[in-house]
């Protein structure tokens, strides 16, 4: 079955070039101009990416984001011409799976997309093996990847179920932000170590009673994070 990818940018060159490569790839592809238009066609279709410029009409692609991550886990890479960290982070806090920074090359965002695929697909594979965790009041179910503190379920998105995913199924293994990056970002990931750090302390925001003395995700100073149940 054919990939389908939807391309939101408000400049219909881009999306002409993406959606030409694409579909030379054999993806399908589906488009949209505007904010409105991209956050409904998300919600009427199934898509395996999401391609979302960060600058839209009526809309903007972190509001965007942030609504699609109310109903899907679909990834989404930002499209962005800003360079500034702050933009890129504020776009993974959003929720965003990656970025990439205009001006583009399109191989490069082929081969985004095709690493996202990938690790879908990897995921899926993993989810087929019915696996349940219990840690303390936390339980992690791998086959539906949800995750419930005190039988209340939390909702993560799907590069925090990842990262604590890994970090449950590895208990006490200390992992370096670089290895956290390569592992769940994978190694064609161009992002620096911060994007762990913030996907760690949303993770903790929304599993610890107090993220500030974490009961689960702990720090080893100068080294990096592992799972702890006390």
């Amino acid at each position: 079955m054919a990939r389908k990818v939807l391309v939101v940018d408000d400049e219909k060159l881009i999306v002409k070039g993406i959606t030409f490569s694409l579909q030379q790839e054999g993806m399908e592809t589906d488009v949209a101009y505007d904010g409105e238009e991209a956050l409904q066609m998300a919600k009427d279709n199934d898509y395996d990416v999401i391609l979302l410029d960060l600058m839209l009409p009526k809309m903007d692609g972190l509001e965007v984001c942030q609504q699609i991550r109310g109903f899907s886990n679909v990834p989404i890479i930002m499209l962005t011409a800003k360079g500034e960290d702050m933009d890129k982070i504020l776009g993974l806090e959003y929720g965003a799976d990656d970025y990439i920074t205009k001006p583009f090359n399109i191989l490069e965002v082929k081969a985004r997309i095709k690493a996202i695929m990938r690790r879908s697909k990897r995921t899926h594979e993993e989810e087929e093996q019915a696996r349940v965790v219990t840690a303390g009041d936390l339980r992690l179910d791998v086959d539906s990847r949800r995750v419930f503190i005190e039988g209340k379920e939390v909702n993560l998105t799907a590069k925090e179920f990842d990262v604590l995913k890994l970090l449950v199924f590895n208990p006490n293994k200390v992992y370096s932000r670089e290895n956290l990056l390569n592992i769940v970002w994978g190694y064609e990931y161009p992002g620096d170590v911060r994007t762990v750090d913030v996907h760690i302390r949303r993770l903790r925001e929304k599993i610890e009673n107090n993220p500030s003395d974490p009961k689960y995700v702990h720090t080893k100073w100068g080294v990096g994070y592992y799972f702890q149940s006390q």
